[in-house]
């Protein structure tokens, strides 16, 4: 199958069931980009989350684009791109005629409960993941430790955040441990 079908119609499946908006999204993407298609790895998902947080936009559409582009040039940015917005256009689309008689709605509402708790639980569970895959020394800790403390505790943006981490990241690893990723 064409790869801007692939692009397309993968991204049509994350962007069709996801709940939650781009953190929701992360679980998903994985499943499909990194394990089941190994489009990109672990650590270029967790790349393109970071500059997707950076990035104007919304995280999801900015992460399927860079999956997309990686793989089909400018074309393959377009397809994975149209393919995770197209779902939400008409799904919120239908919702919108028919939104005045679910508002307050209870079974809706009740509903929308477990599928918020669901999505807090998909997401810690990558989360846990991408800490165990990234953080694989003291350095790695330590930057880790301080960015987490900085997102809990000072309000700072999240952009700012990743630059300052890749400011650390930059002075505080050691040259041999970058010459050891290049080669992966």
């Amino acid at each position: 199958m064409n790869i801007l079908i692939q692009l397309f119609l993968t991204f049509a499946k994350i962007g069709a069931v996801t709940f939650g908006g781009g953190y929701a999204m992360l679980p998903i993407l994985q499943r499909e980009v990194v394990d089941s298609k190994h489009w990109v790895r672990d650590e270029e998902l967790m790349d393109y989350y970071a500059i997707g947080q950076c990035t104007p936009g919304v995280i999801a559409v900015n992460v399927s684009t860079f999956v997309g582009n990686k793989l089909a040039g400018i074309s393959g940015g377009i397809a994975a791109t149209l393919g995770v917005i197209t779902p939400s256009i008409i799904i919120i689309t239908i919702i919108s005629f028919f939104l005045n008689s679910f508002e307050h709605n209870v079974y809706v509402m009740h509903a929308f409960v477990g599928i918020r708790a669901c999505v807090v639980v998909l997401i810690l569970d990558t989360v846990i993941r991408m800490i165990r895959k990234s953080v694989k020394d003291t350095r790695q800790g330590l930057i880790f430790t301080g960015i987490l403390l900085g997102a809990l505790f000072s309000g700072v943006s999240p952009a700012v955040l990743v630059l300052v981490a890749a400011v650390a990241g930059y002075f505080f690893m050691p040259e041999s441990l970058i010459k050891r990723e290049d080669r992966k």
